[in-house]
This record gives structure tokens, sequence and C-alpha cells, in this order.
């Protein structure tokens, strides 16, 4: 009692008594770490004797959340992807003067001699007979059939399909011709004197009604002449992609909307 009463008056009144607190904490340094090792060297046995099965289950659990982590990176992906179209899509609609539609291909026919695929908008929507369809790289086809809420639509690129055109760089007229391949389509009849150039671009003429005038069609790839023939053989490659395009834009002509406003007058009556 007189030792500890002695020290408690000597931190007080002496002005050593932090710096003997301090020499005291230091020798007491070892006696604290031995008082932790038993619980530290418990926690290390602990981690070098887990159990495999622990450690496997453990693994399986990080990978289904890395599977989880990359299905959602994939879905940013094609949202990405997505919203990079639709902004293509929307500077297309803005260079036309014509009100568009935007639908989405949903299907194409399994007959593989026929071009044709199958959009989410129909009838309902306004959609009607030989309306031109685009996506944003230019013209793919024309709707050939509506129904209440699709449409099936014929690309260029169809044995059957021919798209007036003439070429935007001195306005020589043709007839495009689709062959069966959806990378390649060809100029019927053109004269072998005719002012046609590789790299020329074809843009819809309007001739015939069917599709109005102006939309990029193909850009010209070849021109073959053969002395032989009074014809020259000339190939183009569709400006639209026809294989791969998902979103597309149907387009509703003057004539269009009177006839859909003529047909609303009528159901009305």
């Amino acid at each position: 009692m007189l030792l500890s009463g002695a020290l408690i008056g000597g931190d007080l009144y002496l002005p050593y008594g932090d710096r003997l607190r301090s020499w005291l904490m230091t020798g007491l340094t070892p006696v604290y770490w031995l008082g932790q090792s038993p619980g530290n060297v418990a926690e290390w046995l602990g981690n070098v004797t887990a159990s495999r099965d622990s450690l496997i289950e453990e693994n399986e659990a990080l990978e289904s959340r890395l599977l989880v982590l990359e299905r959602r990176a994939q879905r940013y992906a094609a949202l990405a992807a997505e919203n990079t179209r639709l902004r293509e899509l929307l500077n297309a609609s803005s260079d036309l003067d014509d009100r568009v539609l935007v639908a989405e291909v949903i299907g194409v026919t399994p007959d593989p001699l026929s071009h044709e695929v199958i959009l989410d908008k129909g009838a309902d929507d306004g959609l009607r007979k030989g309306q031109a369809i685009l996506d944003a790289g230019g013209l793919m086809g024309q709707v050939v059939h509506t129904s209440k809420y699709t449409a099936r639509a014929i690309l260029i690129s169809d044995n059957s399909h021919a798209v007036p055109v003439e070429v935007n760089r001195n306005g020589v007229r043709a007839v495009l011709l689709g062959n069966g391949d959806r990378d390649r389509l060809e100029l019927a009849h053109v004269p072998d004197t005719a002012d046609i150039e590789e790299g020329d671009l074809l843009v819809s003429s309007g001739l015939g009604g069917r599709f109005p005038q102006g939309y990029p069609v193909a850009r010209i790839s070849s021109v073959a002449h053969d002395p032989a023939e009074p014809f020259a053989r000339v190939l183009a490659k569709p400006m639209a992609s026809l294989n791969s395009s998902r979103l597309v834009l149907v387009v509703f002509t003057e004539q269009d909307q009177e006839d859909g406003a003529g047909a609303d007058s009528g159901e009305g009556d």
C-alpha cells in the first residue's frame, strides 16, 4: 500500500512521471504480445486446416457471382449497341422529309429462296402494302403484306424484287435487280456506253411510284465490259445491312398519310 501510494504521489507531483510510464509500457509490450498470441495462433491454425469442402463451396460461390457479373456486362454491351443503332436511325430519319415509324425485325421467312422479314408493326400501326423500309444505311425493301399486329416485308435482294434507281452523280437511270445474294445486286440492261463507274452511289429514282425518290440503295462495286455483249455487267453492294439490321424505319409518304386518313374516316362513317 505504501509503495502504491508513493507511486501515485510520484506520478502526480514529480516531473518524471510521464517518462516513467512510457518506460513501463515499453517493458510490458512483450506481455501484451504474449497475451494475444493464443488467439492469433488459433486463427492461423484455422486457416491452415480449413476443410477442402469449404474451399470448394467458396470457390463455387465466387464462380457463380462471376457468371452473374459477366451476364450483366454482356447485357450492358447489348444495350449500348442497341442505343447506338437507335441513334443511327434517329440521324437517318432526320434526313427524310416523310414521316417514319421505327419497327423491329422479329423473324425471317424459313424459305431459303425468299428474302423476307417479319416486322412487329402492322395495320393497327398504319402500315400498308408497298411502304418502303430502310435502316440507317439505306433502302432495305418494301412491305408486301400486313396483318393486325405484324407485317411482312420483302428485301431488295430477293430474286423477284426490282428497284428503279439513278446514279447520284449524273442521273443515269436503271433498274436494280435482286439475285438472291444479300451482299450483291445487279443493274439490268445497262448499255455498254453508259456513264457508270465503280463507287457511284445509286439512289431510288421514284419512277413507278413505289419508292420515294432520293433514298440511298446501293453503291457500284464493279463494272465489266464484254465487247461481244451489248450490255455491261454492273454489280452493286446494298447500302443497308440486310443480314444484320434489327431496327428499321417504315416510311409514310404524303399519299400513305392521306390514304390512312381516308380509311379512318371511312371506318368512322
